[in-house]
């Protein structure tokens, strides 16, 4: 059993501490909530467990399935052992349907397919809005190695096929989402979180946003939706 040290770093969503173990950090989810690059924020009532609890069996998800991840178990209702990351500050967006940004740049409807699944990178920064990057970008100021680049995307597109199929099975769409990824001794393991803060999950039936899009957007029903996929998550 790991002792809670002191605070490490406290994000939009997270809090991480130190532990007694240099390798092992505890992941505190809270409640609050933001959007444009936190230009809103709010808070979502008992977020913080449900999202300690959706990431918990998806990465276990992820982990039976040969996809390495920080994750090493679940401490309390609100708080998750993990490994000590490096992080990669390049986040790893994949997207199955169109939505959000895409649905802008691109002058798409909302909701058309993609023929394939799309991979885009974006520069890890709150300061700068997390502008859109490409694999020169990565290059040429050193954020990751060719290989590690090359790693990190076929991780996401395995945690893609992986999670497509677990959610189509609870009758959810996994439209889009986003990963990050670190360096543990030498390794690139899968970090952060997977939930409805950071993927676009809409029911198969009826195309409602199960996700922080409610939020984003004033839809109401916010900790409804999360409480929904929770319950598919947990089936």
């Amino acid at each position: 059993m790991v002792t809670k040290g002191n605070k490490l770093y406290e994000g939009k969503a997270k809090i991480i501490y130190e532990t007694d173990n240099p390798d092992l950090l505890i992941q505190y989810f809270k409640d609050e909530a933001t959007a444009f690059n936190a230009q809103k924020k709010g808070v979502i009532k008992e977020k913080g467990v449900m999202n300690n609890a959706i990431s918990t069996r998806l990465f276990k998800l992820l982990e039976d399935e040969g996809i390495k991840t920080h994750f090493v178990e679940k401490l309390s209702e609100r708080e998750m052992l993990v490994k000590r990351l490096e992080i990669i500050p390049v986040e790893v967006v994949v997207r199955n349907i169109v939505a959000g940004s895409l649905a802008k740049r691109m002058g798409l409807e909302e909701g058309t397919p993609l023929k394939e699944a799309v991979v885009e990178f974006y520069y890890k920064s709150d300061e700068l809005g997390d502008p859109m990057i490409n694999n020169y970008h990565i290059r040429a100021f050193g954020l990751a190695k060719d290989e590690e680049l090359e790693a990190m995307v076929e991780s996401a597109l395995k945690v893609n096929d992986i999670l497509k199929k677990f959610f189509d099975e609870r009758g959810i769409l996994l439209v889009d989402f986003k990963l990050e990824y670190g360096r543990h001794h030498g390794e690139i393991l899968l970090g952060d979180e997977i939930t409805p803060d950071g993927c676009r999950l809409w029911d198969k039936q009826t195309l409602e946003k199960l996700d922080k899009d409610r939020f984003r957007r004033d839809l109401g029903k916010i900790e409804e939706a999360y409480e929904e996929v929770l319950r598919k998550v947990l089936s």
